[in-house]
């Protein structure tokens, strides 16, 4: 069947970083779409419709009247969304699908959530959906950033873990200089920092989107290093 596609315009621009930005598209009137939070969408340009890019949905299924992305400047695609895309621009969109889903129930679940980069954006919808919803669902982003200049939704995000107590955000920068005032975790993602974030490991379920390499880290890190079980790891691979 062939998926819905769809013209809508841009209604807001947010520059979250100066290489990141999130684009609001405004569902037409009498536009209604039934979809879940974690799935993503395609875009493309009314002008250069052969150019297609999927996009995970930033916003949460809660989120009613548009869709939120949020595109890091990189290939043509997210090049020119981040340097171009401006409110009242036209965009097509063609319908949410996949299935990187968060599993909230039953109660007393643990989502640990490994990103890097723009790899975190679904998991804003993720944190959202369970912050509304007060679902008895515990949450940790695990997320890598070179420095804190680097760190996407971050204020929202620290306003979520004050309004959330199951959520939790841990940052670890990798690229920070020797005098840098952050007192946070420094270098890269290891074992034996998600080993420490897991309770009962049986209601652990493991997330981790991105590109390949940051996929291929996850699972080594995840399956093998802790010895996981693979139906309890997630996985969006961007290509």
């Amino acid at each position: 069947m062939a998926k819905l596609r769809v013209e809508m315009k841009i209604g807001k621009v947010v520059m979250e970083l100066p290489d990141t930005k999130t684009i609001r598209l405004m569902w037409p009137e009498d536009y209604e779409m039934d979809f879940l939070t974690g799935q993503f969408i395609t875009l493309y340009w009314p002008h250069k419709q052969k150019y297609k890019r999927a996009y995970s949905l930033s916003s949460c299924a809660l989120d009613r009247g548009h869709f939120e992305v949020t595109v890091k400047r990189d290939g043509k695609m997210g090049t020119s969304i981040v340097d171009w895309a401006e409110e009242g621009d036209t965009m097509w969109v063609i319908e949410p699908t996949g299935k990187f889903l968060p599993v909230y129930e039953p109660p007393g679940k643990h989502l640990i959530c490994i990103a890097g980069g723009s790899g975190v954006t679904p998991f804003r919808a993720y944190v959202r959906e369970a912050t509304r919803r007060k679902l008895e669902t515990d949450i940790t982003i695990l997320y890598s950033a070179r420095t804190t200049e680097d760190i996407i939704f971050n204020e929202e995000f620290r306003e979520l873990e004050k309004e959330n107590p199951r959520f939790k955000f841990r940052v670890t920068c990798t690229r920070l200089d020797e005098d840098d005032p952050w007192d946070g975790r420094r270098g890269r993602i290891d074992a034996a920092w998600v080993q420490e974030q897991i309770g009962d490991l049986a209601d652990t379920v493991f997330y981790s989107c991105g590109p390949n390499p940051l996929i291929k880290f996850s699972e080594e890190l995840v399956l093998e290093g802790l010895g996981v079980d693979k139906k309890q790891m997630i996985v969006e691979k961007w290509g």
